[in-house]
């Protein structure tokens, strides 16, 4: 997972350099300095309020391969400190979509919650050096008071009560004799900062709130703020790395640190991830799927990384991704297709191939013997010499792709028509010689001949056809459902709205397309979910976890064309 920066544009491939890491230049430094005495000890501090998305993809593949490049530690840490929005399932989800990406944080699984204790003395500590206060303003009263960001804030009128009222009003708040909202506990750094951060940020709030790990041990809660660098620090992370909007915030954090006296990490901030046609907001996700605009926090159109799970995207193709993206200081929009293009890469080397017909045409061979079946050999990845041959079953009666025949074809069209002869892939050359319709003039049937002596290559005379077919027998056929996604938003930049609407005027109605009945050949009968397949000429599809021992269920993983690689060659 070790991460380098490059040119997202690169043409596929062109030899490409490969730059420096703005981070590994900064962790270089440290070394040959003596900082941190040749340690890099990294972490990933997910909070446990909603599932991973992509973007986390970047931050994990990033920390973790950090970690490993430098022969160093990985951290997985949950920054637990609001109970009102944080769920077992939450922490379950993350812990299982961080090991899938091949995070590796061996026996160093942490919470924040586990040094609420810690935490709580450094406040007290605070007030002991007059450096913190207890305010019992409201919140609009204190966002009031905060001033602007070209004016300075002013001083709440409880902010130079006693260090030993303080104290006792602290330890009040802890022992629950106030209820919410009553009071908070502050930082007293600079109401005139022209960092607003730095304005007397609040450290506690009350809370009665049953937390997922400590229960009610608790009824206030530390700030992210305030306890998101004294975590790191107890841990001993020497490089925290963090997306950009954190920037402003690393002023809070050292003085936090050095007001304490204790060991201080180092932070660095890199550009976060942002896809075109994808939402990276948390909160905005989970409206999506409160909403029911989607069926859950995995639905494959989610950009939730158990949304790409069960869609069918590897995680070794995200994480080559993430790794082609680069790190950088700079924010930019990364064009889906990219992303497309490293999963069909990934898949093109090493997803079987199947055949599958998605809205089937009937094709009766006439003079194909009645009753006969035979088995062609068929490749299972022409990319891996070593995945072998299987065996395909062929019979009188085939369906074929209905996009694949045209009566009245255009000129540029060289798939199968009346009197037209093509090939059916690993079988025989057929020819069309009758077209059967129903009573409302629908095309319902083809009649064809096969040339029995093309079977499986080439005809002895050496003519040539201009169209290969996927097919499958119709006797041997198994029933499946597809579905077919598409992205979820019509608009590159799902934000993008007029006056007064929000981003779900930008969602897709046809983001989802449902196919009940499609034939697959039998190797794909019993298919493991979660397994990939190349169906031919179609895409890449995985078995989805709706599969039943009654009823295959497959998800498009991403169609076989691939405009963004196109895009990059004319480019």
């Amino acid at each position: 997972m070790a991460t380098k920066e490059q040119d997202p544009k690169t043409t596929e491939g062109e030899e490409i350099s490969a730059p420096t890491n703005f981070v590994h230049e900064i962790i270089d430094q440290h070394n040959q300095s003596g900082r941190f005495e040749g340690r890099v000890h990294t972490r990933f501090p997910p909070e446990p309020n909603g599932y991973l998305h992509i973007g986390h993809a970047k931050s994990i593949n990033l920390n973790y391969g950090t970690a490993m490049k430098y022969g160093g530690k990985f951290n997985l840490r949950f920054d637990d400190t609001n109970p009102a929005k944080e769920e077992q399932e939450y922490i379950d989800s993350i812990i299982r979509d961080v090991r899938w990406l091949g995070g590796d944080w061996e026996d160093r699984l942490f919470y924040a919650s586990d040094y609420f204790q810690q935490i709580y003395e450094w406040a007290v500590q605070l007030i002991k050096m007059d450096k913190a206060y207890v305010d019992h303003q409201t919140a609009d009263e204190i966002r009031a008071l905060r001033g602007t960001l070209t004016e300075p804030g002013k001083d709440s009128p409880y902010r130079n009560r006693p260090v030993e009222e303080n104290l006792d009003l602290f330890e009040r708040m802890k022992n629950g004799e106030f209820p919410d909202g009553t009071c908070v506990l502050r930082a007293k750094i600079d109401m005139a900062s022209p960092n607003m951060n730095m304005r007397d940020p609040v450290l506690y709030r009350i809370l009665h709130a049953e937390h997922p790990r400590t229960g009610n041990q608790w009824c206030i809660y530390p700030m992210y703020d305030w306890a998101h660098g004294q975590s790191d620090s107890i841990e001993r992370i020497t490089h925290s790395i963090c997306t950009l909007e954190f920037e402003a915030h690393r002023p809070l954090y050292d003085w936090f640190i050095d007001q304490l006296g204790i060991y201080h990490p180092q932070q660095i901030e890199f550009a976060r991830l942002n896809i075109t046609y994808t939402l990276m907001s948390k909160r905005k996700l989970l409206r999506l799927v409160k909403d029911g605009h989607v069926s859950g926090w995995d639905d494959p159109r989610m950009p939730t990384i158990s949304g790409l799970r069960r869609r069918g995207y590897p995680s070794e193709a995200i994480r080559t991704f993430c790794e082609r993206i680069g790190v950088s200081k700079a924010n930019s929009v990364v064009e889906i297709g990219l992303l497309e293009h490293c999963i069909r890469e990934y898949l093109n080397e090493h997803a079987l191939r199947r055949m599958a017909v998605l809205n089937p045409l009937r094709v009766v061979l006439t003079n194909y013997p009645d009753g006969q079946s035979e088995e062609m050999d068929a490749v299972n990845n022409p990319e891996d010499p070593t995945a072998g041959i299987r065996k395909v079953p062929f019979s009188k009666v085939v369906y074929i792709e209905r996009e694949d025949f045209m009566e009245n074809p255009p000129k540029q069209f060289f798939r199968l028509a009346p009197g037209r002869e093509v090939r059916l892939r690993y079988a025989y050359f057929i020819t069309c010689t009758e077209v059967i319709k129903d009573a409302n003039g629908e095309i319902v049937e083809l009649h064809c001949t096969y040339d029995p002596a093309t079977k499986g290559g080439d005809a002895p005379d050496g003519r040539k056809v201009k169209a290969t077919l996927h097919w499958v027998s119709a006797a041997h056929a198994q029933r499946a459902e597809v579905r077919v996604y598409d992205n979820l938003f019509t608009k590159p930049n799902p934000e993008e709205t007029a006056e007064g609407e929000d981003f779900t005027v930008n969602l897709n109605p046809n983001s989802l397309q449902v196919i009940p009945a499609c034939y697959i050949e039998p190797a794909l009968a019993g298919a493991e979910i979660g397994s990939r397949y190349q169906f031919e000429r179609q895409g890449y599809f995985c078995v989805d976890l709706d599969t039943t021992p009654d009823k295959l269920v497959f998800n498009r993983i991403v169609g076989l064309k691939d405009a963004w690689a196109k895009a990059q060659q004319k480019g």
